[in-house]
């Protein structure tokens, strides 16, 4: 049988983590190793993951910031070709491992993502995909078709693409729309099947969202921003898309009265300018320092 390892990266949230990992531990069949990739070294995280030796769980101590950090250093710690991703705010279906198996044979070589469902109030659950039907993804110009709070990786693959663009940092949450939509360009594939299921737990605050919408937008901005340096004029429509969602967004909250923690759109206009400008700079930076070589 295909063994297959989890990681699971986090910010020093146990309770959370703790109730992912009892959902992970009942799997059947179980994987061969969970890594608990911890940005946060609080001694509680480790006391929470040193609970579930049982199913070969351990801490993969991350020494930086950022989701993209987190991710990379679990996928190169795995022992096995295969990795299933999800975070610590979310649970598994007891099959999602037993799926993420048979998916990943069906489809050597491929990504695979699945459907992230709510719990709790929807409004208050980012990050969510419903849709019933399957979907390949392959061939599209696509930024938004991986979910990473469930997916299903081929480690050498994704470690030979570059993994994921470290540069995005904990200022800018879309590290994950940048790495599928260069997955996508270069002829690879990403597979969504809603029979690969987790939860995802509703925790935040309306406060903490608004400000979560903002750093999603400005991370959308940095990756505008980087694939605009690379000369992709693609990045200009999509900018321009992203402008008349923040309208639809404002004018929404004027006629249906909608709170702004509700409505991602309405984080555009404060976080994508901020995006914009920093991912010019860095990646300005970065394609100097090539030159300079």
């Amino acid at each position: 049988m295909l063994p297959v390892s989890v990681v699971i990266p986090t910010v020093g949230r146990p309770g959370p983590l703790r109730s992912c990992l009892d959902s992970i531990a009942a799997c059947d069949p179980a994987a061969a190793e969970v890594l608990v990739v911890d940005q946060s070294h609080h001694p509680e995280v480790a006391a929470v993951v040193a609970a579930f030796g049982h199913i070969d769980a351990r801490i993969i101590a991350c020494h930086g910031r950022g989701v993209a950090r987190g991710r990379n250093d679990g996928i190169r710690a795995a022992a096995h070709a295969v990795v299933l991703v999800t975070d610590d705010d979310c649970t598994v279906q007891p099959d999602w491992i037993g799926t993420a198996r048979r998916l990943a044979e069906g489809r050597p070589g491929a990504i695979v993502t699945g459907r992230v469902l709510p719990v709790g109030d929807p409004r208050a659950v980012p990050s969510t995909k419903e849709a019933t039907e399957s979907h390949d993804f392959t061939g599209e110009h696509h930024g938004g078709s991986l979910f990473p709070n469930n997916m299903v990786l081929p480690r050498d693959g994704v470690l030979a693409a570059g993994a994921f663009d470290e540069r995005f940092g904990p200022g800018e949450a879309a590290e994950d729309n940048d790495f599928s939509y260069s997955w996508l360009r270069s002829g690879k594939t990403i597979v969504f099947e809603p029979a690969l299921v987790v939860w995802h737990h509703d925790w935040r605050s309306p406060a903490e969202l608004e400000q979560l919408y903002i750093r999603y937008a400005r991370g959308q901005g940095f990756f505008y921003a980087k694939h605009l340096r690379q000369g992709d004029m693609l990045m200009l429509r999509w900018i321009g898309r992203d402008l008349v969602w923040a309208a639809r967004g404002t004018l929404s909250a004027v006629v249906k009265r909608h709170q702004r923690w509700t409505d991602p759109r309405r984080g555009i206009v404060r976080g994508m300018p901020g995006g914009l400008v920093a991912g010019w700079r860095t990646h300005g930076s970065a394609h100097k320092m090539k030159r300079s070589r």
